[in-house]
């Protein structure tokens, strides 16, 4: 089994992946239901799989689905790199309100876990990127919500890149922590 890192924000999980290399090439282990379980001390249950392709400078999120349908990801990066951003808005936890930033490769074969009441995005920063990421719900679109990338609260050191950021219509509008809060958006 790998041993996961672990961050200050609770069930944040990040697994190396288990890499074998010969001269056909490169076999990776990322990912048995077995480590997160033992990890967690619970099953989680993928029922959606994603796979999304972009290109340098796409700004995609922050992205969460409220509650009764909050979702775990289970992420890798196929190709490229990105750097990612996890936000905690469940106000029971200790950590409510604060992010975690990784830089996350296809060079380095790992896998993240993000659960479920946590704000998620990240930036493209190689010239293209596919990410693959597995949700624990499917897909609400009467619960989809974000949180504003660029929220003074939360001091994001977004990396500065040679290109704009590319954001859709939606990402650019989401609201701020303290708005989302007066508004009842947040986990409990």
């Amino acid at each position: 089994m790998t041993t996961p890192q672990t961050f200050n924000i609770a069930d944040i999980l990040l697994f190396d992946a288990i890499k074998h290399s010969d001269e056909r090439g490169d076999f990776c282990e990322t990912f048995r239901q077995a480590w997160l379980t033992e990890a967690l001390g619970q099953k989680v249950n993928f029922c959606q799989h994603n796979l999304v392709s972009s290109k340098q400078g796409a700004l995609r999120g922050m992205h969460f689905q409220r509650a009764p349908y909050g979702q775990a990801k289970l992420l890798q990066v196929l190709e490229g790199e990105i750097f990612d951003v996890m936000v905690d808005l469940r106000r029971s936890s200790q950590t409510f309100g604060q992010h975690l930033a990784l830089r996350l490769t296809a060079d380095q074969p790992q896998t993240l876990y993000i659960p479920a009441g946590l704000a998620h995005g990240y930036l493209v920063l190689s010239e293209v990127a596919k990410v693959f990421y597995q949700v624990d719900g499917y897909y609400q679109p009467e619960a989809d919500a974000g949180l504003a990338y660029d929220d003074p609260s939360l001091a994001i050191n977004w990396p500065k890149l040679a290109c704009p950021y590319l954001l859709s219509a939606k990402d650019q509008q989401h609201p701020t922590l303290s708005e989302l809060d007066a508004m009842g958006g947040l986990f409990d």
